[in-house]
C-alpha cells in the first residue's frame, strides 16, 4: 500500500507550502494546489482500486491529510470536504448501502465534493435544517436556504445539500440530495475574507429554488437525533480527518520550534537557545502533547475502518479527538510562537501563518462546550429532569 510519503513526496509537500504563503497574503483559492492533487490522484484516495483509486481508509487518508496540513493547511481542511464525502461514503458500502456508491466513481473522474450543510443559526446541524425543501412532481425536490463556510467554492462540482420538508399533516423529514455545478439558483456570496485558513475560500453560498432530482436524493431523515448510519459516517470521518488536520499544523509547529531554538543564541556567549533547561522543558512538553494525540488519532481512524463497536461512547471519542487535536495544535504552536521570538509576530512568517490558521479550529464543529456535553452524557447519562 501507498505510504503518505509515496503520495506526498517531499518536493510537493514544498512546493506547497511555498504556495501557501502567497495564498494567505492574496486571500486566494489554493488552483494550482488543486490541480496537483487532482493529477496525483489524491481526490480518489479512497475510491477502490477497481473503480480507479487508490483503496485506501480513513487511518490511511487521514496520516496523508496530516502530512498535507504540515505544508498547507488552508490546502488540507479544504480538500477534507471532498475526502469526508468519500469517506462517508466508503463507510456506508461496508454496510451494504451503495447509495452514495455513485461519489466514489465521480471522485476517480476528477468530480470535486463541497459540503452545503452548516446554516446560520443552526446549532442542531445534521439534526434539524433551516433551509426549505418542496417536493416536485418527478420525485425531486427544490432548496432554498442560505449554506454557511462551503469550503472548496470556486471549484466544487458537486455539493451535498439537505433541507426540511413539513407535510400537509405537519410532519418534517430532512431530505439529503447532490447539486451538480451549474444548476440554477446556486449563488455564491465572496465574503470569505477570514484571519486564517484563507485559502479555503469557504464562502457562504445561497440556493433559491435549486432543483435537485430524484436520482441526485440519497436520504430522508427523521428530524432530531437519530441513529441512521449517514449521520455516523459523516460525524466519524469528518471529526477524524478534521482532526488529522490539526494534528498536521502541531506538526509543523514543533518542527519549527526546534529549528528555531537551534538557531538562536542566549547572548553574548553564543550558546545555542536548545542547550538551556527551560527551553528544552517546553519542547519536551510540546513533543509529549504531540505522541499522546498521535495515539489518540490513529486509534479512532483504525477503529472507524474496523467498525469498531464502541456503543453509546463512539460520540464521545469522536468529539474528544476532535477537542484535543485542535487544542494541542493551538498549545504546541503557541510554544512555537514563543521561542522563535519577534520574527514568528511577522505577518509573513510561517510560523505566524500557522497561528492564525490553528484558530480557526475552536469554530469547527462540535465545540468545547458541546463537545464536554456529549461526553458527560456518555459516562453519566443523560441531565434527569427537574
Amino acid at each position: 500500500m501507498d505510504t503518505p510519503e509515496d503520495i506526498l513526496p517531499d518536493r510537493l509537500l514544498d512546493t506547497f507550502r511555498e504556495r501557501a504563503a502567497g495564498y494567505d497574503a492574496r486571500n486566494e483559492f489554493f488552483h494550482a494546489d488543486l490541480a496537483d492533487l487532482t493529477a496525483i490522484g489524491y481526490l480518489a484516495l479512497m475510491t477502490p482500486v477497481a473503480d480507479g483509486g487508490r483503496g485506501l481508509g480513513v487511518a490511511a487518508v487521514a496520516a496523508c491529510q496530516r502530512r498535507l496540513a504540515s505544508a498547507a493547511p488552508a490546502t488540507a481542511l479544504a480538500i477534507n470536504m471532498h475526502l469526508v464525502w468519500t469517506g462517508v461514503a466508503l463507510m456506508l458500502q461496508r454496510l451494504g448501502d451503495y447509495s452514495l456508491g455513485f461519489v466514489l466513481q465521480e471522485a476517480a473522474q476528477g468530480e470535486l465534493y463541497a459540503f452545503g450543510l452548516s446554516e446560520p443559526g443552526n446549532d442542531a446541524v445534521l439534526f434539524d435544517s433551516l433551509t426549505t425543501a418542496t417536493p416536485q412532481a418527478d420525485g425531486g425536490y427544490s432548496f432554498t436556504g442560505t449554506k454557511i463556510f462551503t469550503s472548496l467554492a470556486p471549484a466544487w462540482t458537486r455539493l451535498g445539500i439537505f433541507g426540511k420538508v413539513t407535510a400537509s399533516d405537519g410532519t418534517e423529514e430532512l431530505v439529503h440530495g447532490i447539486v451538480t455545478r451549474g444548476t440554477a439558483g446556486v449563488h455564491t456570496v465572496e465574503d470569505w475574507n477570514t484571519m486564517g485558513m484563507r485559502a479555503s475560500q469557504s464562502h457562504t453560498t445561497r440556493l433559491d429554488d435549486v432543483v435537485v432530482p430524484a436520482e441526485r436524493i440519497f436520504r430522508h431523515l427523521p428530524v432530531g437525533p437519530n441513529a441512521d448510519p449517514l449521520v455516523f459516517a459523516i460525524f466519524g470521518v469528518f471529526e477524524t480527518l478534521l482532526s488529522a488536520v490539526y494534528t498536521g499544523i502541531g506538526d509543523r509547529s514543533l518542527t519549527l520550534a526546534i529549528d528555531s531554538v537551534r538557531q538562536r543564541t542566549t547572548g553574548r556567549d553564543g550558546v545555542a537557545r536548545s542547550q538551556t533547561p527551560e527551553v528544552r522543558w517546553q519542547i519536551a512538553d510540546a513533543a509529549m502533547a504531540i505522541d499522546s494525540l498521535d495515539a489518540q488519532l490513529r486509534s479512532v481512524a483504525r477503529d472507524l475502518d474496523a467498525g469498531a463497536d464502541h456503543g453509546s461512547q463512539w460520540f464521545a471519542k469522536l468529539v474528544g479527538l476532535k477537542l484535543r487535536a485542535t487544542t494541542v495544535a493551538r498549545q504546541v504552536n503557541d510554544v512555537a510562537m514563543h521561542l522563535s521570538g519577534g520574527r514568528g509576530y511577522q505577518a509573513a512568517s510561517e510560523i505566524g501563518r500557522l497561528h492564525r490558521d490553528v484558530l480557526a479550529g475552536q469554530y469547527h464543529p462540535s465545540s468545547s462546550e458541546s463537545a464536554h456535553r456529549t461526553v458527560a452524557t456518555a459516562w453519566l447519562g443523560p441531565l434527569e429532569d427537574s
